[in-house]
């Protein structure tokens, strides 16, 4: 029996010891045969970068996090009861089309500062609204619906994995003595696995880290095949007692210099990720959670829609961040450090009658960090006025564009390594300044040449035909049409167009009457418009 048939049939899902390891745990999936191969052999890159990844667990409303002043009053139409009062929103310097929570004054002022960049609607072609298959598809980057068919590894797995051939038996090295990832959790996610193991190590507390004697020490390492499992334990029990003591004696080499809020389990774990970062550790990916975002009922107080659940969550996501980049900096460690923000899924646009809002489609994510690309990248959700027909925002960036956006422009990932990690082509938007890997900065202002790109149908509503107008700056230009769950119907068209203007007609799609949107995706630039199809 192989290990990964041995891991299969003993758990299915997953293989944690927190017992075992004290706090540490491992997982082991069975997976599909990795493409990669050895092809990053000659692709990895010698980087010091360090990316933190902030999980909203539960489907944060990114419409009361980032709220669409330029639509206001459509969005104050479908969530009277909950709607942030357009006098309370937060203004962000050069944009006067969004605004941030009432309770994110740090964050506010991380972007007024040029630390902070928005990505507005966020979302892939096919959402789904279940909390755990929403979450493992945001993880693995593979939206399928087959089951059969979709990797079981993480994106940042994959990329750990291809960075560091030979993990575990081979590290740790001179070239990577430290752990690849770190996840401030009592158990792995799916984020940082690999094909057979998790590329990360899951810690709580690295203060209760204490050394632990091996139960499988004793069991030769040139024992007969059949008992090959029993040496796959003691391999990861070894390694994981090295990584342990590793761990310790970095969080004992460093102390905050940021002053971190209290009763904060995001600030928590932050400090945490700055202690062993400033105490010398190379891990490239640290993953934290912050929980509570299932907002059904209560997210706000009806006397007050600036206060409740929801406030609460903004404040801590938002001062969280904000003494995390503060001891960065006073490290002097800041320039080596960048981090995302994501949920497995957006809210609905319309709220319930339970002072909360239900399970959507896309909403905004956060990159934080002194490279972070000031800004908002996109357009506010285009919110009809007849909230009864629609009431999901489409996605203007898939979020696999994002991911390719960070290994490429901060781990210094090329083609074609790229690609086989993401599984597909995505296109890479501006998220990072600075040329830390040495690309040229896009000097377009990306919203500006969003807004002159063309996009149009006439007659607007239409009954059978109509004739759509968009132009291109050249290159792969594609154009969905999404309905209204937010789910990709139609690819109207996709291929390379010289720059300019063109016009496709459509003839009696056959959908049902109702609202529906067009996105139009040129290179970096998104676009997305609503249609009206009569009876």
């Amino acid at each position: 029996m192989n290990r990964r048939k041995f891991l299969r049939n003993t758990v299915p899902a997953a293989v944690t010891m927190p017992a075992l390891l004290n706090g540490f745990s491992f997982t082991a999936h069975s997976a599909a045969t990795s493409s990669l191969g050895s092809l990053f052999d000659e692709l990895t890159t010698d980087t010091d970068h360090v990316f933190v990844l902030i999980q909203l667990a539960g489907g944060n409303d990114g419409l009361n996090m980032v709220i669409p002043l330029d639509v206001y009053a459509n969005y104050y139409n479908a969530r009277t009861n909950v709607a942030i009062p357009q006098s309370q929103v937060l203004r962000l310097d050069g944009t006067d089309r969004s605004g941030l929570h009432p309770a994110m004054t740090a964050l506010q002022n991380m972007y007024n500062e040029g630390k902070v960049s928005v990505v507005q609607s966020v979302g892939y072609e096919n959402p789904n609204f279940s909390h755990f298959h929403a979450t493992d598809i945001w993880n693995s980057g593979d939206t399928r619906t087959n089951r059969r068919e979709r990797v079981h590894t993480g994106w940042m797995g994959r990329y750990l994995e291809n960075e560091f051939p030979g993990y575990p038996d081979a590290y740790p090295n001179t070239t990577m003595p430290d752990p690849l990832a770190i996840q401030i959790s009592n158990f792995p996610s799916l984020t940082v696995q690999g094909e057979i193991y998790s590329m990360g190590l899951s810690i709580t507390n690295p203060e209760k880290i204490y050394t632990f004697d091996n139960p499988f020490s004793d069991y030769p390492l040139n024992s007969a095949p059949a008992n090959k499992e029993l040496k796959f334990l003691r391999v990861i029990s070894e390694k994981t007692k090295i990584y342990s003591d590793l761990i310790r004696a970095a969080y004992q080499r460093a102390g905050t210099m940021a002053t971190y809020p209290e009763e904060n389990s995001l600030a928590d774990q932050l400090k945490i990720v700055a202690r062993l970062i400033k105490g010398g550790l190379k891990t490239r990916v640290y993953t934290v959670t912050i929980g509570g975002f299932d907002t059904h009922k209560k997210q706000v107080n009806a006397s007050d829609t600036t206060t409740g659940n929801h406030a609460k969550l903004m404040k801590e996501l938002s001062e969280g961040i904000s003494s995390f980049q503060q001891d960065l900096e006073l490290m002097q460690l800041d320039d080596r450090v960048m981090g995302m923000t994501f949920s497995e899924f957006g809210r609905r646009i319309k709220s319930n009658a339970s002072l909360g809002t239900d399970h959507g489609a896309a909403s905004p994510l956060l990159m934080f960090g002194t490279h972070a690309k000031k800004g908002i990248l996109g357009n506010s959700p285009d919110i009809p006025a007849d909230i009864q027909v629609v009431n999901n925002i489409p996605f203007q960036y898939d979020f696999r564009s994002v991911y390719a956006s960070v290994l490429e422009q901060w781990f210094c990932v090329k083609q074609p390594a790229l690609n086989s990690i993401l599984l597909q082509n995505y296109q890479s938007l501006p998220l990072v300044q600075g040329g830390p890997c040495g690309l040229p900065e896009d000097p377009d202002d990306t919203n500006n040449a969003a807004d002159k790109l063309v996009l149009k149908m006439w007659p607007n509503p239409y009954s059978i035909s109509g004739t759509i107008q968009f132009s291109t700056t050249g290159g792969n230009t594609m154009i969905q049409q999404i309905d209204p769950l937010g789910r990709v119907i139609k690819v109207l068209t996709n291929r390379d167009y010289a720059a300019g203007t063109y016009n496709i007609d459509m003839y009696n799609d056959g959908l049902p009457a109702g609202v529906y949107f067009l996105r139009l995706q040129n290179k970096s630039l998104q676009k997305v418009i609503s249609v009206v199809k009569m009876p």
